[in-house]
C-alpha cells in the first residue's frame, strides 16, 4: 500500500494548492525562506506550484521534494528545475503567470521583481489570497515575518473559504 501523502486514497479530496512566486535571480536569504516554505507545505500535504524556474522556483520545490512533497511546474518553455514532479509545458512564457495563480488556493510570494509583481496582481484582482516574505508592499498583499508565518497564514485562509 502507497503510505505517500498523494496516494490514491487521499486524492479523493482535491488537495490544497499553493503557488510559491518570485525571482528566478533569488538572494540566498530569499533561497532559504522558498526552501523552507516547500519544505513546511509539502509537511502540510499541501501541492506546490511553481513557475518551475530558477531561484525561489527551485528553492521552494527543493524544499518540497527533500520531505515528499509533491510540485507541479507551470513552466514557460519545456524545461523545469530538476525539483519538479509535474512538469506542465506551456510554451507561453509571462503568460503562464495567469495559469499558475489561477490554478492556486492562495500564493506565497518571497521577494521578486516585475514577473512576481504580475503574479500578484493576477491573484488579487481574481480574489486569491496572497501572502508575502519581503515582497512587493501594495494594498492586499498579507505581509509575514517568516516562512512559517505565511504558510500557516496561508493555509489558515483557504480552509475558511
Amino acid at each position: 500500500m502507497d503510505s505517500s501523502p498523494f496516494s490514491q486514497t487521499s486524492l479523493q479530496t482535491p488537495p490544497i494548492q499553493i503557488a510559491v512566486i518570485g525571482a528566478s535571480d533569488a538572494t540566498e536569504s530569499e533561497r532559504y525562506d522558498a526552501e523552507r516554505v516547500g519544505s513546511l507545505l509539502a509537511h502540510h500535504h499541501v501541492v506546490l506550484l511553481s513557475g518551475g524556474k530558477g531561484g525561489v522556483m527551485e528553492a521552494s520545490c527543493k524544499g518540497a521534494r527533500d520531505v515528499g512533497g509533491l510540485t507541479i511546474g507551470i513552466v514557460p518553455e519545456t524545461q523545469g528545475n530538476p525539483y519538479l514532479s509535474v512538469i506542465i509545458k506551456t510554451r507561453m512564457n509571462h503568460a503562464r503567470n495567469v495559469i499558475l495563480v489561477g490554478s492556486a488556493d492562495a500564493v506565497i510570494a518571497i521577494g521578486g521583481g516585475f514577473g512576481t509583481l504580475s503574479e500578484i496582481a493576477f491573484a488579487l484582482k481574481t480574489g486569491t489570497p496572497v501572502f508575502g516574505i519581503h515582497t512587493w508592499d501594495i494594498e492586499g498583499v498579507h505581509p509575514c515575518s517568516s516562512p512559517d508565518e505565511a504558510v500557516r497564514l496561508a493555509i489558515e485562509r483557504i480552509a475558511t473559504l
